[in-house]
């Protein structure tokens, strides 16, 4: 009876729990697996909550006397809640390499992994807003489309997502004269939020006017 007690233990159905039951999730999964933990799950406020994350960011630049100007632009997106392009004037996403992850720039460090971001040590911002270095890799995680384009140090970058996965490298576009910051567009994944799932554009607009109480200093283009 006693040796029992130190026997392999076994479920209700007679499965093995030893090692190979433990799942470790990595990038991203987490996120698809149990949005809910993220973003308090897959409603109509949640899905608005998307949209929240990337302008929060936005307001972030502008706060920390970076940004002047935020456009929020909504288009329909056959299929889908529709797309979301938040664009601010600041100083753009880091593009460089990584220096703990060698082959990566920042821009797919920070799109791609959780607790990642310039909001932990108080450099880069002073205050901020949103899910602290979660908010962008959820919203990329839980959308089919994801791409940002970066306008730094007069050249101009993009990558783009598919479900928080880089569907490529970042890419050099080119020069540009008068573009700095960043242009974030997503498209909500139907699998996560439903197919009849649609951004309101007043609850948008609502959201765009409440950040502007916010701050004085930059003008939101809706």
């Amino acid at each position: 009876m006693a040796e029992d007690l130190f026997d392999t233990p076994t479920g209700p159905a007679g499965e093995v729990y030893d090692g190979s039951a433990i799942e470790v999730l990595e990038g991203l999964e987490p996120v698809r697996r149990r949005p809910g933990m993220y973003i308090g799950g897959t409603d109509e406020r949640a899905l608005h909550h998307l949209a929240a994350e990337v302008l929060d960011n936005a307001m972030d630049e502008a706060v920390a006397g970076h940004a002047t100007r935020i456009e929020v632009v909504l288009e329909e997106a056959p299929g889908a809640a529709g797309r979301i392009t938040i664009t601010d004037n600041g100083r753009g996403i880091p593009v460089d390499e990584h220096p703990k992850f060698p082959g990566k720039s920042a821009l797919e460090v920070i799109l791609t992994t959780l607790h990642s971001g310039g909001k932990f040590s108080g450099k880069a911002y002073a205050t901020s807003g949103g899910l602290h270095g979660v908010g962008v890799s959820v919203v990329n995680a839980l959308s089919s489309l994801t791409r940002v384009e970066v306008a730094r140090g007069k050249e101009l970058y993009a990558q783009e997502f598919s479900r928080g996965i880089p569907t490529g490298p970042i890419q050099k576009l080119g020069a540009v004269a008068n573009r700095r910051g960043t242009a974030d567009s997503f498209i909500p994944e139907t699998e996560i939020f439903g197919h009849d799932a649609r951004f309101k554009p007043a609850r948008l607009f609502k959201l765009a006017r409440s950040q502007a109480y916010l701050f004085a200093g930059v003008e939101i283009r809706w």
